[in-house]
């Protein structure tokens, strides 16, 4: 597969694998409403954010939803063409490969971008999701009416890059129908069965290959026989015509004398759900106007410059998720992907670098959550009620060294390894040394007098009696652990892999 070469390409696509582990550390003076909230406002460089997610949620996320910089010469302070292009990849591409780590495997991705990085953008996603993971460039009309000042052509349309972690196991939502779709159904003949419309009733099929569709119908106020083209079929075979006769299902027109048959096609027979198109029209989901007047209701004083309207995240969501399941932005901007994934009973993980998280989001969400009624609330019925954590990044897990830091706690410690083992996120609920079977094998860890007690036969040492008190697993173990007591036989016997702390620890 081609892949996109720029200026420190080959540094770029390593730099994922050296961000350090940090912790997360709440901030509960900005956390609002539920403390048992699961919701997450992490704020800090995405990079370190969303590699400290890692161990807590690689491969839970179902919808992730990015609206980066455009590149479009504002970006960054200083402008050079080719410089700039190379520097946005340089910022694009590890991100994007650690968001495809948190992807659940039935997930989906959305990036926002305009003409001047979605071509590129495609071609690095090709590369990080693989091509055959592609499902639309969905296009966006952000403005409902052309730009006056245009030089050439005015850019009226936004792009929607659309992977999903793998393709074959993601099933989208259906849409809602509208009423837009449902005045093409009359009822001309007052069918008590209500509004219908008309269907062909042939297609182009060879006859020879479905003789049982080529037949003759009567045309009954004529008494003709009508047959389909030669280079077509009935979709009926000649039971089903009947029956379709005796329940008053065909359409020959206003005066009854048409030469072709029409199905009569019932709106109560059809699907409530409607399909997906990959051209979004602003009367649909908004435009970007809509969204500027949606944070200047929220913030007069300090509007977002860049928003999206709620009612685009609202389809996204919709069509990428369902209730409960978790949705994350890592450009979060003025929140409205949390602010409408909270109103549509999805858990989220949003994350914000600059001063936005303080400013716009933590202070949106908590008007979410005491119930504000602007963008799409009272569409879903929303009355307020729930709650978030707001968060920053913590010490790292590591010193330069590759030492353990001392700040760091069991449970911190553990989701790492868990994770470096097993590339899944830990789901132990109570504090104990075994910290689960993955593919058959135990994994252990003996770390910060987790068995009560520091000293050389306590916790953090294997040792015979240690090994007697850990809970029970008749297969392969892995054991984490500051030194080994017990024999290499002994260890063959009792079918365990030692790895010592801190040195077989993956600092990255």
């Amino acid at each position: 597969m081609p892949i996109l070469d720029w200026l420190d390409r080959d540094k770029d696509v390593k730099v994922a694998d050296g961000v350090p582990y940090r912790l997360l550390e709440a901030v509960p003076e900005l956390s609002h409403g539920d403390a048992d909230s699961q919701n997450m406002l992490i704020q800090g460089d995405n990079l370190e954010a969303l590699k400290a997610l890692l161990p807590y949620y690689a491969g839970k996320v179902k919808c992730i939803f990015i609206d980066p910089p455009y590149n479009t010469r504002s970006a960054f302070e200083h402008y050079d063409d080719n410089l700039e292009h190379s520097k946005w990849l340089s910022m694009m591409y590890p991100r994007l490969e650690l968001l495809r780590e948190l992807l659940a495997e039935d997930g989906s991705i959305w990036v926002t971008i305009d003409d001047n990085e979605a071509h590129y953008l495609k071609v690095i996603m090709d590369e990080i999701f693989g091509r055959k993971n592609f499902i639309s460039n969905s296009v966006w009309q952000k403005k409902y009416a052309p730009s006056n000042d245009a030089k050439t052509l005015s850019e009226d349309h936004d792009h929607i890059l659309v992977y999903g972690r793998n393709k074959s196991s993601w099933i989208p939502n259906r849409l809602p129908r509208n009423e837009e779709s449902n005045k093409v159904y009359k009822n001309p003949d007052n069918d008590p069965r209500g509004a219908w419309q008309s269907d062909n009733y042939k297609c182009n099929k060879n006859a020879k290959e479905r003789p049982n569709l080529y037949y003759a119908i009567v045309q009954p106020n004529t008494g003709e026989e009508i047959w389909p083209l030669k280079t077509a079929v009935w979709r009926y075979n000649e039971e089903t015509h009947k029956r379709h006769i005796e329940e008053n299902l065909i359409w020959w027109g206003k005066d009854g004398k048409n030469n072709t048959p029409r199905y009569k096609r019932f709106l109560t027979d059809v699907d409530d759900n409607s399909s997906h198109q990959s051209v979004w029209l602003y009367q649909d989901v908004g435009h970007n106007q809509e969204a500027k007047r949606e944070v200047l209701k929220l913030d007069p004083k300090s509007p977002f410059t860049t928003p999206k309207p709620e009612r685009l995240l609202q389809r996204i969501i919709h069509i990428a998720s369902n209730d409960g399941d978790i949705v994350l932005d890592s450009f979060l901007g003025s929140g409205t992907t949390a602010a409408v994934a909270h109103k549509m009973g999805r858990q989220y993980i949003g994350i914000e670098m600059g001063d936005h998280a303080e400013t716009h989001c933590a202070p949106r969400l908590k008007k979410v959550i005491e119930g504000e009624q602007g963008g799409i609330s009272e569409a879903v019925g929303w009355k307020g009620g729930g709650g978030f954590r707001f968060y920053r990044l913590g010490a790292e897990v590591f010193d330069t060294d590759g030492n353990i830091n001392p700040k760091i706690r069991f449970a911190h410690l553990a989701a790492h390894i868990w994770f470096c083992e097993t590339k899944t996120a830990l789901m132990q609920k109570k504090k104990s040394p075994l910290l689960g079977v993955h593919n058959g094998t135990a994994y252990y860890l003996l770390y910060n007098g987790i068995l009560g007690d520091k000293t050389v036969n306590g916790g953090n040492v294997l040792t015979g009696k240690v090994l007697k008190d850990l809970p029970k697993h008749n297969g392969p173990k892995v054991i984490y652990g500051e030194t080994c007591r017990l024999g290499a036989e002994r260890l063959k016997k009792e079918k365990i892999i030692f790895k010592q702390t801190p040195y077989d620890v993956k600092a990255r």
